[in-house]
């Protein structure tokens, strides 16, 4: 009892933390002089440029996704906002064949709420939500130690866009079909908020 009670503490505490972080603009949208200036650069990065591991640990080459507009999030088994699995597939299952996809990286980075091995979220994603998007192998997203493909999506220096802290689990990205950031989108923004509807169809 102890125990639950506890974790349902450091739940509130976490949502607290992350509705702090996260109090001001809930969607980021680049805007066109970016993209123009980001188009005309040299050797620009995209998301293509990168390599990561699936949940089973096969390779998994973005560049596979060219044309495709793609939704990246870093997800958690334990925090409040897992229920974003139910949103997240159903958004999946209703524009999967219609030039999109969906990437989930789960990440302990966030009061550690996603311990489990990577044979363990695959079981709860798929038992508790059914889940058949792609998932990959659990990473780091955020400090010293965050994946190279991190890297590109957060720091400016290496997306030409900006630097976008990971604020808490369920942080989603939106890439446009050229492989370059669109959108940021807030945690606790649902994702079949109208934003991002309007973004999948426009």
């Amino acid at each position: 009892m102890k125990r639950v009670l506890m974790r349902n503490i450091l739940l509130s505490i976490g949502s607290l933390f992350m509705f702090a972080c996260f109090g001001g603009k809930k969607v980021y949208t680049v805007d066109e002089q970016t993209k123009n200036e980001l188009s005309n650069m040299e050797n620009n990065k995209t998301i293509y440029d990168f390599k990561v591991n699936d949940i089973t640990g096969q390779e998994f080459d973005l560049s596979s996704l060219k044309g495709k507009k793609v939704m990246i999030v870093n997800t958690a088994s334990k925090c409040g906002l897992t229920p974003q699995f139910e949103q997240l597939e159903q958004l999946y299952k209703e524009f999967k064949d219609q030039n999109f996809t969906i990437i989930g990286f789960p990440s302990n980075d966030f009061m550690g709420q996603d311990p489990g091995s990577n044979e363990e979220i695959a079981e709860f994603c798929k038992l508790n939500y059914g889940v058949t998007f792609p998932m990959m192998e659990k990473i780091v997203v955020k400090g010293k130690d965050k994946h190279p493909l991190y890297q590109y999506l957060t720091e400016k220096s290496q997306n030409g866009i900006g630097d976008f802290d990971i604020e808490w689990n369920f942080q989603k990205f939106l890439i446009n079909e050229d492989g370059t950031i669109d959108k940021v989108i807030s945690p606790r923004v649902l994702p079949n908020d109208k934003e991002v509807l309007d973004w999948i169809k426009q």
